[in-house]
């Protein structure tokens, strides 16, 4: 549902306004009249009809104006009881964005008409992901432990003398999208990712491809809603990536 938005009186909330001034007349009438029950049992029924359509025009009364919002994907990280980074040294590199649509990562649709868009702050996906796993992996990664991570600048070629494992992928889905009706928001998200870890020591590599997705229903939208549920979505790739896979002898292999 729509918030925080203001929308001047239109002709077909005229009737809305009659009702309204109906109302009055009953008060007035009501009292001295022998059929005031059914009077006031029937204003009763108007009052609720007033109470819930108020709540609609206030949730859902102005359209989408193109606006874009911007969502981050970092999370609070639960860091791991105190333990000294793994002797591992690991570099991220940006994802690789292959998306259909790379300009944002959906829309929301109004009741009234019109959309809003949502993308990453900073407007590169593939960074924002390689970034938000980074951060994982620093404070609860394989084993529960911290890693030492860096995440390397776009187009920078890593530095193999200091580097045990190059972790790059590509991103083929990550998307959020908002499909507001009287009375409630649907927001789904969903995410398939590649990830390719190389291991400078023997030259092998490990590729995995996680993907999921996840469905609310809001009764009130905020905009916070859509990061939260994209956020969540994200963790639950890392998680599974990190569930499935070890690091052995400075190296990152599939899980046995």
């Amino acid at each position: 549902m729509e918030s925080h938005c203001t929308r001047t009186v239109q002709p077909r909330y005229l009737s809305l306004i009659r009702i309204l001034g109906t109302l009055g007349s009953l008060r007035q009438w009501g009292p001295h009249c022998k059929e005031g029950r059914i009077v006031k049992q029937t204003m009763g029924r108007a009052g609720v009809g007033i109470v819930l359509t108020t709540i609609l025009l206030m949730g859902a009364g102005c359209g989408g104006t193109g606006k874009t919002y911007y969502l981050s994907l970092q999370q609070k990280q639960t860091p791991a009881q105190f333990m000294e980074p793994e002797p591992v040294r690991i570099v991220i590199e940006p994802f690789e964005d292959r998306r259909l649509e790379r300009s944002r990562l959906g829309l929301r649709t109004h009741v009234w008409g019109g959309v809003t868009y949502f993308n990453v702050t900073g407007e590169q996906t593939g960074d924002a992901i390689a970034q938000a796993l980074a951060d994982r992996l620093k404070t609860r990664g394989w084993k529960d432990r911290p890693w030492t991570v860096r995440v390397a600048s776009s187009g920078a070629v890593a530095n193999l003398n200091d580097t045990d494992i190059i972790i790059s992928g590509q991103v083929l889905d990550f998307s959020a999208n908002a499909k507001s009706r009287p009375f409630s928001t649907v927001v789904t998200t969903s995410s398939k990712l590649v990830i390719v870890a190389k291991n400078i020591g023997d030259k092998s590599s490990t590729t995995r491809s996680v993907e999921g997705a996840q469905r609310e229903t809001v009764v009130w939208f905020n905009e916070d809603d859509v990061q939260k549920l994209l956020a969540e979505t994200l963790k639950d790739d890392i998680d599974r990536y990190l569930a499935e896979t070890m690091i052995e002898h400075k190296a990152l292999r599939p899980a046995r």
